[in-house]
């Protein structure tokens, strides 16, 4: 009887819809009122979110090219395996197992119980937890079926969030009973640079909700005919996830005053309403509460179920090249999916649930995987030197090299301005990746026999 392998049975369309849903989570309903208590007018809070789109688009092309390589399970790490050998490759594997797929998947589980208690009124605190739980379980099951399963629940949730993206701000401009350009005018009248330093930590607010375009590489073994379609759906998906964001912003703009959008839901406000829901009551009145909950969730939901359908190909890459225990590697006879490492991801998610707020998670989560980004993209500049020597057929990322470099320049920037003004989530993250080090050690320099370098 043959090995079972990974079907390659995601579609160009499949993968777009990863690369959107994945994207489009929580963070466009939440994080404007974060970015405008720090940057202080909406004409900086636009600038961040279009600065950040840039970042994250300049790193999903230098992807495209990468994907193009190396279309194999794993992604990132066979990227950084091929370019800086077994440690580097090992630490993001141990960061993306621990923190970063789970971390990812608990945050937006927690974020989906905290949306539907806005419908079912449940206060507890355990109540939340409990139906948290429960949707990474149900979701890690529904993963555990074939990939076209997988696929096609995704092209549904991410068709759903999208026309709910774009009926809200349709919406607003067309039905709000106080939207008027007038907010934004005033808002801005005085509008003063806050530094750099500020915009920085704005800035990391807004990736977080781009963070995702790096995950459908993660798949690229299950893509079909993925040299040619994993660079078309990261770019085209990049594209519609910026144009939906500054559709979403410009509009909570025309709605609200600025003074609403400071004490929207946050850190510095957890009691306020979101500043999604705020606008959108301006048509819908009061009922737009429990139907803004209702989509808050659905859109978590879809970028849950993508961030656990392409995280889990990283521990089974890592099981079938020696760097994690074998039976990671395990994949369904019948569905030809990675059940064990999809289960695996599931236990850890759960756990990370129990910790940490938010904020707290999603934080850790963008610190730790931009300093993996960043050496990702580095890696090109190898490739590229390669084919003086040996001919690539595949896709070039256009702009090279200027693209990867302010990407590497950029994101470097970017961490050392976290580490400064927000150290917390910065250490956390740093500490996991740092814990990595003596299970490196232990499991592939002193034992006998093993070869991963």
């Amino acid at each position: 009887m043959s090995t079972p392998t990974l079907r390659k049975g995601l579609s160009t369309l499949d993968a777009a819809a990863i690369v959107v849903g994945t994207v489009i989570g929580t963070g466009i309903f939440l994080k404007t009122a974060t970015m405008s208590q720090v940057l202080g007018s909406p004409l900086y809070v636009m600038l961040a979110w279009v600065m950040a789109g840039l970042l994250s688009y300049a790193g999903a092309l230098t992807y495209s090219e990468l994907g193009s390589r190396f279309p194999e399970a794993g992604g990132e790490y066979i990227y950084l395996k091929e370019a800086y050998g077994g440690l580097i490759s090992f630490l993001y594997g141990w960061t993306r197992c621990f923190i970063g797929g789970p971390g990812s998947i608990a945050a937006y589980a927690v974020g989906t119980a905290t949306f539907l208690g806005g419908v079912f009124q449940y206060q507890s605190t355990e109540t939340q937890l409990f139906v948290a739980i429960a949707l990474i379980l149900i979701f890690t099951g529904l993963n555990c079926l074939a990939i076209t399963i997988g696929g096609a629940i995704q092209t549904v949730l991410t068709i759903l969030k999208i026309l709910m993206v774009i009926s809200i701000a349709f919406g607003i401009f067309f039905f709000g009973n106080q939207t008027s350009y007038s907010y934004w005018e005033t808002a801005n009248s005085s509008a003063i640079f806050p530094g750099l330093s500020a915009f920085g930590t704005a800035l990391i607010a807004a990736l977080w909700a781009y963070d995702g375009w790096n995950n459908l590489p993660m798949v690229g073994s299950e893509i079909k005919n993925a040299q040619k379609a994993l660079p078309i759906a990261l770019g085209l998906g990049m594209l519609g996830v910026g144009g939906a964001y500054l559709l979403a912003n410009f509009s909570y703009f025309m709605a609200l005053p600025f003074d609403q959008i400071l004490t929207a839901n946050s850190s510095s406000y957890p009691d306020a309403l979101p500043v999604a829901t705020l606008a959108s009551q301006t048509f819908l009145g009061n009922s737009g509460v429990i139907l803004m909950s209702v989509i808050f969730a659905i859109s978590a939901i879809g970028a849950m179920h993508g961030s656990i359908m392409t995280s889990a190909r990283v521990p089974y890459a890592m099981a079938t090249q020696g760097s994690m225990p074998k039976i990671l590697s395990l994949i369904g006879a019948k569905n030809q999916s990675p059940i064990a490492s999809v289960i695996f991801q599931g236990m850890i998610s759960i756990v990370l649930a129990f910790s940490g707020t938010f904020d707290q998670l999603t934080d850790a989560v963008v610190f730790s995987s931009w300093i993996f980004y960043a050496l990702c993209a580095a890696s090109l500049f190898k490739w590229r030197k390669q084919d003086k020597t040996k001919t690539f057929g595949g896709f070039k990322t256009p702009g090279y090299p200027i693209v990867p470099i302010v990407f590497v320049i950029v994101s470097t920037l970017l961490l050392m301005n976290t580490v400064i003004t927000n150290p917390k989530p910065s250490l956390m993250g740093l500490g996991v990746i740092l814990l990595g080090v003596p299970f490196y050690l232990f499991y592939f320099r002193f034992q006998p026999g093993n070869k991963h370098r």
